[in-house]
C-alpha cells in the first residue's frame, strides 16, 4: 500500500499503520507466549496475596503498605478485582499485614511471582537524623483452590476468634463482633476476615483462605522449598529477599532471581511490575 501510494502524506499513513498492526501482533504473540507458561495445575485461579511487615519496624509497616498499594494498582492495570480482607494497622504508621482476594483469569498464574520476602532502602521519613534505612516485608500467596480438591481440616484442630472489625466499614461493622479469626493448631496457619458484614460470612471466606494457606503448604512441602523462600525459621530478612527496591543513594528496583532491573521506582511502586513477573515466570518455563 505504501509503494503505490499516489503521495507522501498516503505513503506515512500506510507506513504508520503496517507499524501499529505489527506492533499489536508483537504484544499479542508475547501474550499468548506468556499464558503458554501457565500451565500449572492451579496457574489459572483467584490468589489470597498476604503482606506481612518484618524487620524495621515502623519503616517497615510503612513499606508493607507501599506494598499493598503496589499490588492494588497492579490489579486494576491488568484488569484484576481486588477485595481487602483484612488489615492488621502498624502502631504507628502503615500496617503489620494484609490479605487480599485477587480475583481474575490466572491471577494466581502471574503472582505466584512475587512470593518471598521483598527490601526497601531509603532515607527513612520517620528517622528525625534523615538516615538511610533497609526494612523487609514478606509476601505470601495462595491459590483459592477448587472446592472439590479435599484438604482435610477437623474442628478440633481449630481455635476461632471473633473481634470487633476496625477502621473503615461504617457503623454496623464497628459494633458488632463480625470480624473473624481462625487459626490452624497443628501448623501454627493464622487466617482473618473482618470485610463482610456478618461473622458467618467472614467465617466462611476464613475457611476458604485456610484451605488455600494448608494446600500451598502441602504443596512446598512436596517439592522441599520452603528454604528457598523464608529459610528454616521463616526470617523475614536480610539474605532472603527477591527483590530489593532502592530508593537512596540511586533509584534501581532489581529481581535478584532474574537480575532484570528498572530504574524508574516511581512507576514499579504504582503497580509496573510485568516485566519483573514475566521474566521470572519465562525463566521458571525455561528451567522446567
Amino acid at each position: 500500500m505504501a509503494a503505490e501510494a499516489a503521495s507522501d502524506s498516503e505513503t506515512a499513513e500506510a507506513l504508520a499503520e503496517a507499524a501499529a498492526q505489527i506492533e499489536r501482533c508483537e504484544r499479542t504473540s508475547g501474550q499468548l507466549e506468556l499464558r503458554a507458561l501457565l500451565g500449572g495445575v492451579h496457574d489459572a485461579c483467584n490468589v489470597y496475596l498476604g503482606i506481612h511487615a518484618g524487620a524495621g519496624g515502623t519503616e517497615s509497616c510503612d513499606w508493607a503498605e507501599m506494598l499493598l498499594r503496589m499490588y492494588t494498582r497492579y490489579a486494576e492495570r491488568n484488569g484484576f478485582e481486588t477485595h481487602v480482607l483484612d488489615v492488621l494497622p502498624g502502631e504507628e504508621a502503615g500496617i503489620k499485614s494484609a490479605t487480599v482476594h485477587v480475583v481474575g483469569p490466572y491471577a494466581y498464574g502471574y503472582l505466584k511471582a512475587e512470593r518471598g520476602v521483598h527490601r526497601l532502602v531509603r532515607i527513612s521519613p520517620f528517622d528525625a537524623n534523615k538516615r538511610r534505612h533497609t526494612s523487609f516485608v514478606a509476601v505470601d500467596v495462595a491459590a483459592e483452590v477448587d472446592e472439590a480438591i479435599e484438604i482435610e481440616i477437623e474442628e478440633k484442630d481449630l481455635r476461632i476468634d471473633t473481634f470487633r472489625a476496625g477502621g473503615a466499614g461504617g457503623q454496623h461493622v464497628n459494633k458488632t463482633d463480625s470480624a473473624v479469626r481462625i487459626v490452624h493448631l497443628p501448623t501454627g496457619i493464622v487466617v482473618s476476615c473482618q470485610a463482610e458484614r456478618s461473622q458467618h460470612s467472614n467465617r466462611d471466606r476464613c475457611m476458604k483462605m485456610l484451605r488455600a494457606r494448608l494446600y500451598e503448604r502441602e504443596e512446598d512441602l512436596k517439592r522441599q522449598e520452603m528454604e528457598k523462600f523464608y529459610g528454616e525459621k521463616g526470617e523475614i530478612a536480610w539474605g532472603r529477599q527477591i527483590r530489593s527496591y532502592v530508593l537512596q543513594p540511586y533509584t534501581l528496583v532489581k529481581d535478584h532471581r532474574t537480575d532484570v532491573e528498572m530504574g524508574n521506582v516511581n512507576a514499579v511502586l504504582d503497580g509496573d511490575i510485568n516485566r519483573f513477573i514475566e521474566a521470572f515466570l519465562r525463566k521458571q518455563g525455561g528451567a522446567g
